[in-house]
């Protein structure tokens, strides 16, 4: 018999609705309580999805005895202490991107849950992605032989206001954490290993966030990736993958159903289609599962390792604009 794994969502904003309406695509699991802090958000997000349980606090939701693991939905400054809080009580753990503020604080989680042997995992729905999987696997083929360069864009048009979770300081705000760890994290995935040399440009704004930036990250073998990420312009959210025989082309990069690829020196354009369903975020749901049955502290998609890695990269990043974040300042 398979277990049913038994989930609590904590924060109750936009994309808890994405996940809640992808978990209805997941067999053998279902959310069985939520946690809201904003008055009635967390009983209309319990009528409209007939969760049985809802809370006001997050330290009801927490003590909650019928709970195999917490999906934790809230916005990046709150991502540490809520995971302190459920591993104070044992709950197992999948946390939205960005994991965390640093990397300080991604280092402490990781120690708590290693020592507590407590599932953790770093929500980046975009490397479960059955195209983004699939892409990996045509590449590490050789179909474009040795990658030598990925450019990738992740750039939104906001409009301006200051309380805007974007555009707030005190929320984490900015584009790097929300929209630049996109294209970050798809060209660690490609490259497979540590960048060794990392230089970048940023515009901060009026808060004092990163509104746009660029990011230029050398790989081993001189290997290079050209990123960008914005909340004040549309870009294409493409990505570009360029092989020593060939390049392929990812549009909407970061949830992809398919990609267009080319050999040098061949006018054919061909196209790779793998469709996923919508939302999109069962396919980590699905992985995560499948960690607890097996009693895995953490995934191999999605490791530790990983995620330590990319909150260096974008500490680094945030050193070079002399961004610090209230938390980090106090």
């Amino acid at each position: 018999m398979t277990i049913k794994i038994r989930w609590g969502i904590l924060g109750c904003g936009k994309i808890a609705h994405s996940f809640a309406l992808s978990m209805q695509k997941v067999e053998n699991a279902e959310i069985v309580a939520v946690a809201s802090r904003t008055p009635g958000n967390a009983a209309n997000f319990a009528e409209q999805y007939q969760v049985p349980s809802f809370f006001c606090t997050y330290e009801e939701l927490v003590m909650y005895p019928d709970l195999d693991v917490i999906y934790i939905a809230t916005t990046h400054n709150f991502h540490y202490a809520n995971m302190i809080l459920c591993l104070k009580h044992n709950k197992a753990i999948l946390c939205e991107k960005a994991f965390t503020l640093n990397q300080m604080q991604a280092e402490k989680i990781f120690r708590i849950a290693n020592e507590k042997q407590i599932f953790v995992m770093e929500g980046m729905w975009m490397k479960f992605n059955p195209c983004f999987r699939h892409l990996q696997k045509f590449i590490a083929e050789g179909n474009i032989g040795d990658v030598r360069l990925i450019k990738a864009d992740f750039g939104v048009n906001i409009p301006y206001d200051p309380k805007n979770r974007l555009y707030n300081r005190e929320l984490a705000g900015g584009a790097l954490l929300d929209l630049g760890i996109y294209p970050l994290t798809f060209a660690q995935a490609i490259f497979g290993h540590s960048p060794v040399r990392i230089e970048s440009t940023a515009y901060l704004g009026e808060t004092g966030v990163d509104e746009e930036s660029s990011y230029f990250v050398e790989f081993a073998d001189k290997k290079q990736a050209m990123l960008f990420s914005s909340c004040r312009v549309e870009t294409p959210h493409e990505a570009t993958i360029f092989g020593t025989t060939g390049m392929i082309k990812v549009p909407d990069f970061f949830h992809p159903s398919g990609f267009e690829w080319k050999r040098h020196n061949k006018h054919k354009v061909r196209k790779v289609e793998v469709q996923y369903d919508f939302p999109g975020y069962q396919y980590e749901i699905e992985e995560v599962n499948r960690c607890l049955r097996e009693g895995k502290l953490e995934s191999e998609i999605m490791s530790h390792a990983d995620s330590m890695e990319m909150m260096g990269i974008m500490d680094t990043l945030r050193h070079q604009w002399n961004l610090k974040y209230p938390e980090e300042i106090q």
